[in-house]
């Protein structure tokens, strides 16, 4: 009977045994089942990830301004937003609508942004840039991007008080881009991070047209940052230069003889030849907090050198541009900017600008007989008044009004210099929504 027993024991012992095998090999399958859906979560996470780090390294901006605008009268030529049409003197336009992707990978970016109007697409920047490493200070950038000259060509067009840039910078540096490349200087920390130095080659035929000739145009400026936190007081400011050549298709070259006259050089040896084309600048921007009132910033900046053009044109020149010659003139022009804080939420803004793309002759002079003198040699000065109110973080509501005046030419003129004996009326009222992201 014993032994019986002892068996029944001993067998039940084994089948235990062997059910808690089967349990273990079970538990053991479950295991290795959750494990392989962690790992495959896992893995999938690291996907995840890689693309969120991808996407925060992707910047999207960009900025609408639609806008209405009343003239003197039809078909004026402008500086505030293009020229009008023959037949009208008020216009409903969206002036920019810029959409910009930035990817910033810490030391290098790429950037492309286009303009989006009732006019069509557009490139406005196009470019990458290289940070070095090591002193984190200089970089190289290639491609369509703003010329570094000067102030106002770099203040962005969203954040800009005043609708549109002066008439002196609408005519050196239409589009304000150009295609080429630039060395920049700018430290974030250290002993030298006042300064700023940008210095670059480009090719002198403007944001979108090809290459002509072999000329390339060297353009530069230093620049300061000056902080007196003391005395709620920070002053900027730089010196520019902008040093080039364009080449002449015709034979014909006309410069000032001295005499109140554009001389006509005809010597064969011009054609396909180099002429030059230097501006040099200075700009500075003072901001300042006012008790009681707010912050106001008071800016300027001033142009002289020599500009290339036409008989009919004082713009930036580009050797397709005319088979009837080239005219050198010596020009220069200035701006004045006042901005006062008023709130939180509003703001004052004054600006004076003149240019005179002919220093050499004065009004009276234009419109002689034989002179070789035209429009392109008329001086212009305007006043603008606006008012700003930021709606809130996206929004600001613009009312600017442009008062122009031109210098009046001879009395004797006639054909389309005869408008230009008195003060053309060609004042310009802007109301403008702009929103931003």
């Amino acid at each position: 009977m014993r032994r019986f027993v002892f068996a029944g024991i001993i067998a039940l012992i084994a089948i235990s045994l062997r059910a808690q095998d089967t349990s273990n090999i079970a538990i053991k399958d479950e295991i290795a089942d959750v494990k392989g859906a962690l790992e495959g979560l896992n893995e999938s996470f690291l996907e995840v990830k890689s693309i969120v780090e991808a996407l925060k390294k992707i910047k999207i901006s960009g900025y609408l301004q639609p806008q209405y605008q009343l003239a003197d009268q039809n078909g004026i030529s402008s500086f505030a937003g293009g020229n009008f049409p023959a037949n009208a003197k008020s216009r409903f336009a969206v002036r920019r609508g810029r959409v910009k992707v930035n990817y910033d990978n810490t030391l290098t970016q790429y950037v492309l942004q286009i303009d989006v109007t009732q006019s069509g697409v557009g490139i406005k920047d196009a470019y990458v840039s290289i940070r070095e490493p090591w002193l984190n200070s200089f970089s190289l950038t290639g491609g369509v991007f703003d010329r570094p000259f000067g102030f106002e060509i770099s203040y962005s067009s969203s954040s800009r008080e005043t609708p549109e840039r002066t008439r002196l910078f609408q005519t050196l540096f239409p589009g304000e881009r150009e295609l080429g490349a630039k060395i920049e200087f700018n430290q974030e920390d250290g002993p030298l991070s006042f300064l700023i130095l940008k210095a670059g080659l480009f090719n002198g035929t403007g944001p979108t047209a090809a290459e002509n000739d072999n000329n390339k145009d060297f353009i530069g400026r230093v620049g300061v940052s000056l902080p007196f936190e003391e005395i709620n007081l920070a002053v900027d400011a730089g010196a520019s230069a902008y040093i080039g050549k364009v080449r002449s298709v015709t034979r014909y070259v006309y410069e000032y003889n001295g005499s109140s006259a554009m001389k006509v050089d005809s010597s064969s040896v011009n054609i396909g030849g180099s002429f030059k084309r230097t501006y040099i600048g200075g700009d500075v921007q003072l901001y300042y907090d006012l008790p009681f009132l707010g912050g106001f910033s008071l800016r300027g900046e001033y142009i002289q050198g020599t500009q290339p053009g036409t008989s009919s044109s004082n713009s930036f020149y580009n050797s397709t541009d005319s088979k009837a010659g080239l005219f050198s003139r010596k020009f220069n022009g200035y701006y004045i900017n006042y901005i006062q804080n008023i709130g939180d939420a509003n703001q004052l803004v004054v600006k004076y600008d003149v240019f005179d793309p002919n220093t050499d002759v004065e009004g009276d002079q234009i419109g002689v007989k034989s002179s070789n003198l035209a429009a392109a040699d008329i001086k212009y000065n305007t006043l603008g008044i606006g008012w700003i109110h930021h709606w809130d973080s996206n929004v600001k509501l613009i009312l600017y009004y442009d008062i122009v005046k031109n210098e009046k030419v001879n009395a004797a003129s006639t054909g389309s210099l005869a408008s230009f004996k008195d003060d053309i009326k060609d004042n310009v009222l802007t109301f403008r929504i702009q929103y931003k992201f």
